[in-house]
């Protein structure tokens, strides 16, 4: 249950996030007086409308893999790259209010943990496949392999 409760505690800050950037929304409806359901207003209005929906778009891909990854790679990593991920986001939605340019750096910050974690993904179910179809411990062999000594002639995998 601990690696649950640590990966529904990232989940808990991402759902509370994404709360955060919709107040946002409500607010800048309010102070450029657009009203719903109109998407278009002044461009300070555009670019906090943008930034949350980007981010909200991103998000279910975000709350699977972490838990795919948390689950069946490590949950410990899977938390730390979700939380820089969470970070990432929150910078690139501040500097997205701000001007489009400024969320680049946070934009290309996030993605290596988004994608990380989609990497973490693939590599966890992978294992555990191959385990399960094949009989092979892919984390076993890779570890026997890197312990194993090159100038030994009898080192067998």
């Amino acid at each position: 249950m601990e690696q649950a409760a640590d990966l529904a505690a990232v989940t808990i800050l991402a759902v509370l996030e994404q709360a955060y950037f919709f107040q946002w929304v409500i607010y800048a409806r309010r102070k450029y007086s657009v009203a719903p359901p109109s998407t278009s207003g002044p461009a300070a209005f555009e670019r906090v409308f943008r930034a949350q929906a980007n981010c909200s778009e991103y998000f279910p891909i975000f709350i699977a893999v972490l838990w795919v990854a948390g689950l069946f790679f490590h949950h410990g990593l899977s938390c730390f790259c979700g939380l820089l991920y969470l970070y990432g986001r929150y910078r690139y939605f501040k500097a997205y209010t701000q001007t489009p340019l400024g969320r680049l750096a946070p934009l290309y910050f996030s993605a290596v943990f988004l994608w990380a974690l989609i990497g973490l993904s693939l590599l966890g179910v992978l294992c555990c496949l191959v385990r399960s179809h094949l009989g092979i411990d892919l984390a076993v062999l890779v570890a026997s392999y890197l312990r194993a000594d090159p100038m030994e002639p009898n080192n067998e995998l």
